[in-house]
């Protein structure tokens, strides 16, 4: 963006700290402004009709969070809540659509941006319909070590619950096949974290579903 963008930017936008556990956006909400997680951590999850959520994905610094309701209808469709003390900056979702229409780059960038969410989104509905419970948590497990914490130990900032829901079970079913994998030693847990103890036969369980 060029000097004059990034001061309209400045102008426009709201920066505000939320702590663990607060809710950034609820489903269902008008969309006035676009988030971008600055600092923290936070899970972008839909809210099902039988109180179960769903984890889409986790999102770290610095993340621009989109969705289908920037063009279409104005609404947020899945809810945003802070794992630990995070950051989050709001920009007016009119300035963001001028930019859109004005900077070619800028546009580029957030259609990137948007297709790599849908691709996520994608991958992750195949593995929750085609895949056992096994399979499911060695997924989210993956995506954890891999994406989120880019190192082999994931720590309390994840609860069983965002297991079970990043998975697509029950938090009992979580926890008992978290056990199985600490017993098998593909990880090892403890109060406050789980590390990764063998990474080749965990991506097995998940290729085998």
């Amino acid at each position: 963006m060029s000097n004059e963008e990034l001061g309209t930017v400045r102008e426009n936008r709201l920066s505000v700290v939320f702590n663990k556990g607060e809710i950034i956006r609820k489903q269902g909400t008008h969309l006035s402004h676009i988030i971008v997680i600055s600092t923290g951590l936070a899970k972008v999850y839909i809210e099902g009709s039988n109180g179960k959520n769903s984890i889409i994905n986790i999102v770290k610094p610095v993340t621009f969070v989109g969705g289908p309701g920037i063009f279409l209808d104005q609404i947020h469709h899945y809810s945003i809540a802070a794992l630990i003390d995070t950051r989050v900056c709001f920009i007016d979702i009119n300035v963001f659509k001028h930019l859109i229409d004005t900077n070619k780059q800028f546009a580029n960038n957030i259609l990137k941006n948007f297709s790599q969410m849908m691709l996520n989104i994608y991958n992750r509905l195949i593995n929750l319909t085609q895949k056992q419970m096994a399979g499911r948590m060695a997924d989210a497990l993956i995506y954890l070590f891999d994406d989120i914490f880019v190192s082999s130990k994931i720590d309390s900032s994840i609860s069983k619950q965002d297991l079970a829901e990043l998975s697509g079970m029950a938090k009992e079913s979580a926890v008992k096949i978290l056990r199985d994998f600490h017993n098998a030693g593909y990880i090892s847990i403890s109060d406050n974290e789980i590390l990764l103890l063998n990474s080749e036969v965990l991506k097995r369980v998940s290729r085998t579903g």
